[in-house]
């Protein structure tokens, strides 16, 4: 356990439980992930299409922010009642509707109807972004960050079934752009829907019901959990508003939608390709250093970002904010489940990505107004002052929990 996690009695612990189910959810996040994909490789250039204002082509990403952030706590509050399987499967109904109603809106040219099924898309991302947690609920201290890996490792194949859903679809139902792969969004979420009745996690048991749990205020004001929220937060949010204004930016500086989509795909496939060894890297170095080195490969993704508006510039600025995003993620992911009991385990999960997304709503928004008045150059230079806020916390959080030599 690192210096930041808080010592807490672990019961309900089954290892091998807990590697199963993180397969399982790893086979779902390949599928469920591609609804990420699609909505953020077509949203602005299709919201560009449709919107009234060029200044609001990345609403329909910043409505499926939204949807995550407003979807976090009821999915803890139904796992909680009804289990995590139950929650996740009603997810996935969200994500069959994003599609159909996304395809709707190409097909009557209508931003209203776009900005909903990206509302919907966000509110299926906000289930399946708890998957990660879901894997860790019976793994031991020493194998969460490797179950939370594993699942986050599931996103490779996203990576490349997405992009390439646009790629290969955008074009089957002419004149309409995008209608057919918004139907083939739905079918990847219906096929997520059945991986997940395979799921086995055991409802807290009684005498860990039983137990008292903290008032949510109580850990949520200890400088663990603000710490790991922090570095959430910065990590999610610089990441996505720099995704969310890449494809547009691309499109922008004459390089083509194929183009575009490529970049999503490395930079998706740099995300989550880490993750077959993010874990072990946590458990062998400790939590602390790889989140700070996962910070500053945001920073560096910045400036290569700044340097240049090349195919090459773009692509390589994209994989490095997966690298980093990745890294910082999982790292802040692992801290998360050090501060809370199992009894508190659902809304406290719950209410991190309650914050995490509501940065990324605020960053998402803020992207498309940056990029259309400041430009790309801006959008890169507001990652540097935030990730150097969190690193500094980090960094005084870390020295302040190592114990006191005489």
């Amino acid at each position: 356990m690192t210096a930041i996690a808080e010592t807490t009695v672990e019961r309900g612990i089954d290892d091998d439980l807990a590697r199963y189910n993180a397969k399982v959810l790893s086979v779902a996040q390949a599928l469920a992930g591609a609804n990420n994909t699609v909505i953020i490789a077509t949203g602005s250039i299709a919201g560009a299409m449709f919107a009234p204002d060029k200044g609001l082509a990345t609403l329909p990403i910043t409505l499926m922010v939204l949807g995550m952030w407003v979807g976090t706590v009821p999915t803890g509050m139904l796992a909680k009642a009804k289990g995590r399987r139950f929650a996740l499967q009603t997810g996935s109904v969200f994500g069959i509707l994003s599609g159909l109603i996304s395809c709707a809106a190409v097909l009557h040219s209508s931003f209203v109807l776009l900005l909903l099924g990206a509302f919907c898309g966000g509110l299926y991302a906000a289930a399946h972004q708890s998957y990660r947690f879901a894997a860790a609920d019976t793994a031991s201290a020493h194998v969460r960050p490797k179950v939370v890996s594993l699942v986050l490792a599931g996103g490779i194949f996203a990576a490349i079934i997405g992009p390439q859903l646009v790629i290969t679809t955008k074009d089957l139902w002419p004149p309409y752009l995008f209608a057919a792969t918004y139907v083939a969004q739905s079918i990847a979420a219906a096929l997520a829907a059945i991986v997940l009745a395979f799921l086995r996690i055991p409802r807290i048991a009684s005498h860990e019901a039983a137990e008292s749990a903290r008032p949510l205020r109580d850990v949520v004001l200890t400088p663990q959990f603000i710490v790991a929220v922090v570095c959430g937060v910065v990590s999610y949010s610089m990441m996505n508003m720099v995704m969310t204004s890449a494809p547009l930016a691309m499109v922008g500086c004459g390089h083509s939608v194929t183009d575009a989509s490529l970049g999503i795909q490395w930079h998706v496939l740099a995300m989550y390709g880490p993750s077959f060894f993010t874990g072990a890297l946590i458990v062998r170095f400790g939590v602390v250093r790889i989140v700070v080195v996962g910070l500053a490969l945001l920073a560096i993704s910045a400036a290569v970002g700044i340097s240049g508006l090349s195919v090459a510039h773009f692509w390589i600025a994209l994989v490095l904010l997966g690298l980093g995003w990745n890294l910082s993620f999982v790292g802040a992911t692992t801290m998360i489940t050090h501060c809370h009991r199992p009894s508190e385990r659902n809304m406290v999960q719950a209410f991190n990505d309650f914050l995490v997304f509501g940065g990324m709503a605020v960053a998402s928004f803020a992207s498309g107004k940056l990029l259309a008045t400041f430009g790309w150059a801006t959008i890169n230079e507001v990652v540097f002052p935030t990730v150097f806020v969190a690193g500094a916390l980090l960094l005084i959080q870390s020295l302040r929990s190592r114990p006191q030599t005489v």
